[in-house]
């Protein structure tokens, strides 16, 4: 039995990368510095993948920056701001379109369908012109060979990354994106062939667009895609992966009727119903089906009895040899190694897999799929599963009942929003337009030592106290010379706008090196929603009432909002995420207790 995982992390398992990257770009370390720390980590996870047991091990999915970005350098989409003048694109071209550079901006970034990852979007028109400009596919399919891996290379599909761009400034808006279509396809042939002829057996192409609310016409261009690439990729094993959401059954039909491609990957997480749907469609005698029954988007260890359940039934509809055990979706989306936890609780450890463990679980699947289960393995895993259902830790009786005795009136303000208007007018007196900020001032070199000398023991707490009551005055003093009508204290307190609250609450834990790459070098460090979330001690008030006794005008008070918390966290897989209702989120400012539930969600000012 196969297995295969979709992408991996690149950042390292303590962030090699971002750190070679930042000093590449501060001109304190050389491209062959940077080259030299991006090869050792793809030989680094290309080894780990081999030595799991993986049959099908990607390649092309390391970035120095974005997938997406790496597939414009490729196609030479180059926006003309860049004066690109032809030829392989180099970092200096890379990264101004990533970053900017002195005297042009950066290309727009957005939100990677519904995760905390970004991508450079294109900028296309009908002038752009497209020529094989990055040979990074090719050349990393090569590398990994010459290490005796033979990987499957990973390309962005070439409808989704029509879908997936912008029309450039000065182009109508209106603009068929998808009328590139036969611009782009000459450039991933020209992929295909030297691929081909490297050596490579397998190509797996990432159209996650799929699992969209597609028209016809878009749909038509899958077909009129893989229909142009049929002739190239011949002789070829076809991978189309999708991921994040079930795949309408519309786009179902359409990609399973694609005469070039063999194998189809499927999300059995995010995607619910898909296989269902495969019972009910059918599935392409003699095709593969790539099963991604392992989270690639959490950090729960995988209960392996289900997936395996799972898998034993997609295998009675595909038939065992065409059935390949994957994860859901790329893994860098989650952390990459439980090792470097030392400090991590051990039982809430225990529960976890972070991307180095789901690489083992995926195999531990499709060996025991073979015939050749790790009885010790599953056992271990049933035990920690078992673990963590009965864990007093992860339910909190006090919260069940709060949750459960909330009413529809407790989510809805006793007054109309002209009487809370009049109230606070006749208590702020505030002018037509009243002037504000957002809330955060930047956080300097000097906050962030003192937080961290504070945070090592360094310093007292006195010292501590003192230096940010210290930021907070001359905050303050800054807005009132500039006459702001209402205040912030500009939060010098917190390392993070969800880790701050994070760590004053019960059923949260938080890791070390639990890293993820949000765009670039930056990486964020998502906490853990392991259990009912309830708040033990009021969390904003001593610093609300310190910025307030410095000035007379309103002093906002700052909450970093539910959603925010849940969606830049790592939560329970245990529930629904999704809810018909966000019950009292910051609703009913009076009598409310200070015990909240993860989607039962209450803040009060007064007691925060």
């Amino acid at each position: 039995m196969a297995s295969h995982i979709v992408g991996y992390p690149r950042m390292g398992p303590k962030r090699e990368l971002k750190f070679a990257l930042e000093s590449f770009w501060d001109g304190k370390s050389s491209a062959e510095d940077l080259e030299k720390v991006a090869t050792d980590l793809r030989a680094s996870i290309w080894k780990q993948m081999a030595d799991a047991g993986i049959k099908h091990i990607p390649s092309n999915t390391f970035s120095y920056y974005d997938q997406v970005l790496d597939t414009t350098a490729t196609l030479g989409a180059v926006p003309e701001r860049y004066s690109w003048a032809g030829g392989e694109i180099g970092l200096s071209t890379y990264f101004s379109m990533a970053r900017g550079n002195a005297t042009v901006p950066a290309m727009e970034m957005t939100k990677w369908f519904d995760t905390n990852y970004h991508f450079i979007v294109p900028e296309l028109g009908p002038n752009t012109k497209f020529s094989y400009s990055s040979h990074k596919a090719v050349n990393e399919y090569k590398e990994a060979k010459a290490l005796g891996v033979d990987t499957v290379p990973v390309l962005v599909g070439p409808v989704s990354y029509l879908l997936l761009s912008k029309p450039a400034k000065g182009v109508e808006k209106s603009f068929p994106l998808l009328s590139l279509l036969s611009s782009i396809l000459p450039v991933y042939k020209e992929v295909i062939a030297e691929l081909k002829a490297a050596g490579a057996t397998w190509i797996q192409f990432d159209e996650p667009t799929l699992v969209l609310d597609l028209d016809s016409h878009q749909l038509a261009a899958f077909s009129a895609a893989y229909t142009e690439l049929e002739s190239e990729l011949s002789g070829l094993n076809v991978l189309v992966e999708t991921y994040f959401a079930d795949i309408p059954s519309e786009s179902y039909k359409t990609l399973t009727s694609l005469n070039s491609v063999s194998a189809y990957g499927f999300d059995l997480i995010r995607g619910t119903k898909t296989l269902d749907l495969v019972k009910s469609a059918g599935f392409p005698s003699g095709k593969y089906l790539f099963a991604g029954v392992v989270d690639g988007r959490n950090i729960w260890a995988d209960d392996l009895a289900a997936s395996l359940s799972t898998l034993e039934a997609l295998e009675t509809l595909v038939g065992k040899d065409k059935l390949v055990v994957s994860t859901s979706c790329s893994l860098m989306h989650t952390a990459v190694d439980l090792v470097n936890e030392t400090k991590l609780d051990a039982e809430i450890k225990s529960w976890l897999a972070f991307a180095a463990q789901k690489v083992v679980e995926v195999n531990a699947l499709a060996k025991a799929l073979a015939g050749q289960k790790d009885e010790a393995f599953f056992a271990a895993n049933a035990a920690a599963q078992a673990s963590r259902r009965s864990s007093p830790r992860v339910t909190n009786e006090e919260v069940q009942k709060a949750a459960a005795a909330l009413k529809g009136s407790d989510h809805r303000r006793a007054t109309n929003v002209s009487a809370r208007l009049d109230a606070q007018q006749k208590k702020l007196n505030l002018p037509v337009l009243p002037t504000t900020t957002i809330g955060s001032f930047p956080q300097t070199v000097e906050l962030r030592r003192v937080r961290r000398e504070y945070k090592a023991k360094k310093i007292s707490e006195e010292e501590y106290i003192s230096a940010i009551k210290e930021e907070i005055s001359k905050v303050v003093k800054i807005q009132e010379e500039l006459d702001i009508d209402v205040l912030v204290h500009g939060e010098p307190e917190r390392n993070d706008m969800v880790e701050y609250f994070g760590e004053q609450l019960s059923g949260f834990a938080f890791t070390a090196n639990g890293w993820v790459q949000s765009y670039g070098s930056r990486c964020v460090k998502p906490p853990i929603i392991y259990g009912d979330v309830s708040r033990p001690n009021p969390m904003t008030v001593f610093w609300s009432k310190t910025a307030q006794s410095m000035t007379s005008r309103p002093m906002k008070g700052m909450l970093t909002g539910p959603v925010t918390i849940l969606n830049w966290s790592f939560v329970r897989n245990d529930q629904p995420r999704l809810v018909p209702v966000l019950k009292n989120v910051a609703s009913n400012c009076s009598g409310c207790d200070s015990l909240f539930s993860l989607r039962l969600t209450c803040f009060t000012f007064a007691q925060v």
